[in-house]
């Protein structure tokens, strides 16, 4: 995965991405007000002067959203700074009131870190951080409700954002989607940001270039605001092959923000890209430096959660699972929780079968999420026990898996109505496998001829003459003696 390549007209090319990432931080007041941060109230109604712009009014700095910053930075396993410093950006939108962002620059909250991507094919891939700065984020344009106008809704203006610079580490639309996918579970693990993209809460810009392989850095371009995965890795190719089609064709890249279309499936140029000159930054006159000690660092670390890279160790460890599946287990904190939960006193590795198969399945398959879904826990754990007691075969319990998501009733219901217990009785399956052995002297012949096969055939046929409730194992025990 490391050596991706692109094969250009010319040979192969290289794609460098770094992302920049805004998680908005989970916080019931904005960065430097009172004001609310309720997502979808009604436009201009969570405003405060300062969010506002209006003059003489001063920010005052929310502690609980600092306290939030460093437990991501801990998280991202990231140097804290002791002393970090507020900065005005200067810039115009309409939507900025103020006519500068309050942001950090030189002196940020949060400094180099390590995110390690944990790739499909088993590669672990490490990302570095480059830093963790906290800004407000500004208001929005609204330019659909009205020909020839536009609006301004300022409830976002002054929310509290962490903007999360990845080193430009990223060599794949693929390492890029799973950079995103991992940082998303280490916000919601830690409970600082809830990731959610489709809201805004979480959204990603990309700097994307494209070299020789292993040569020099080539120019790079931004993309912004992309707030998908699957948009994020999409941006990347198209972007990366714009590029590569520019030089090939004896052009030059030109270094510019750019908008991905992903209708059209492509990328087009917003504006030429501001360098930090162009923002003008200089410490905010009306913000001291921020100095955090040891103290609270020490005692913010203290709320730490486990983190998915030392929860999945040790579902490989204290269950016996292989890495694909402790990393899916991992992936949210809800998940874990809930295998670990249906796991305990029973078989690991046939709860991550159930977890990761049938009941995934189901969830995705109805579109819902883990806290909406008709079987729980103990549910779950119940018709496992069955199973696993010989109450029921695997197959049956497939068939009663499926009503209880259907109806919301107990395994032990379902089975005991519908007389779903496993036949273990010698004497009758005896009976049963010496009729269907008399009845095909054939595959008799077969068998004794070494044909192993053929002794699948004649558990299947068991099985069918059972309607699936035969003790797979007893079947196999009386067809040894009876067949050799």
């Amino acid at each position: 995965m490391a050596n991706y390549r692109i094969a250009g007209e010319t040979g192969e090319w290289e794609i460098v991405v770094g992302l920049e990432v805004h998680a908005q931080i989970r916080s019931r007041a904005k960065l430097f007000s009172g004001a609310a941060t309720e997502f979808g109230a009604e436009p201009n109604t969570q405003v405060s002067p300062v969010d506002a712009g209006m003059p003489g009014m001063l920010p005052v700095i929310n502690e609980f959203c600092v306290a939030q910053a460093i437990k991501t930075g801990l998280g991202l396993r990231a140097a804290i700074n002791r002393v970090s410093t507020f900065e005005r950006k200067q810039y115009f939108y309409a939507d900025l009131p103020q006519g500068y962002q309050i942001s950090q620059y030189e002196h940020p909250l949060v400094g180099e870190g390590t995110i390690y991507l944990d790739m499909p094919d088993g590669e672990v891939v490490p990302v570095g951080i480059e830093r963790l700065h906290m800004e407000q984020d500004a208001g929005k344009s609204l330019h659909d409700q009205e020909p020839g106008k536009t609006y301004i809704d300022l409830n976002r203006s002054g929310v509290a954002l962490m903007e999360i610079v990845s080193k430009p580490d990223i060599r794949s639309p693929e390492q890029a989607g799973a950079y995103i996918t991992k940082l998303q579970s280490i916000l919601r693990y830690l409970e600082v940001c809830d990731g959610n993209m489709a809201e805004g809460s979480m959204r990603c810009d990309i700097n994307v270039s494209v070299r020789r392989p292993d040569g020099g850095l080539g120019t790079r371009c931004e993309v912004k605001n992309v707030n998908s995965v699957r948009f994020i890795m999409q941006a990347i190719e198209v972007e990366a092959m714009r590029q590569i089609n520019v030089i090939e064709e004896g052009g030059e890249v030109v270094q510019e923000t750019r908008l991905f279309d992903s209708r059209k499936g492509e990328t087009r140029s917003l504006r030429g890209k501001e360098e930090a000159h162009d923002y003008r930054y200089f410490p905010d006159p009306d913000l001291l430096e921020l100095e955090v000690d040891d103290a609270w660092i020490d005692e913010i670390r203290q709320t730490m959660p486990e983190l998915p890279d030392e929860k999945k160790t040790r579902f490989i460890q204290d269950y016996g699972l292989g890495a694909y599946d402790a990393g899916v287990l991992v992936a949210e904190r809800d998940t874990a929780d809930f295998y670990e939960s249906v796991a305990a006193g029973r078989d690991p590795k046939t709860t991550a079968n159930w977890v990761t198969g049938a009941y995934f399945g189901a969830l995705n398959k109805a579109g819902i999420d883990l806290g909406d879904a008709p079987v729980d826990a103990a549910m779950l754990g119940e018709l496992i026990d069955l199973m696993s007691d010989g109450t029921i075969s695997g197959r049956i319990a497939k068939d009663v898996f499926e009503e209880m998501w259907e109806s919301g009733r107990k395994a032990g219901d379902i089975v005991e109505e519908k007389g779903l217990k496993q036949i273990s009785d010698t004497a009758e399956l005896e009976a049963i496998v010496d009729r269907i052995v008399s009845e095909n002297p054939k595959q008799v012949a077969q068998v004794q001829e070494g044909n192993k096969k053929v002794m699948g055939w004649f558990v299947g046929q068991v099985m069918k003459a059972t309607g699936g409730k035969a003790n797979p194992q007893t079947v196999n025990e009386i067809l040894g003696r009876k067949l050799g």
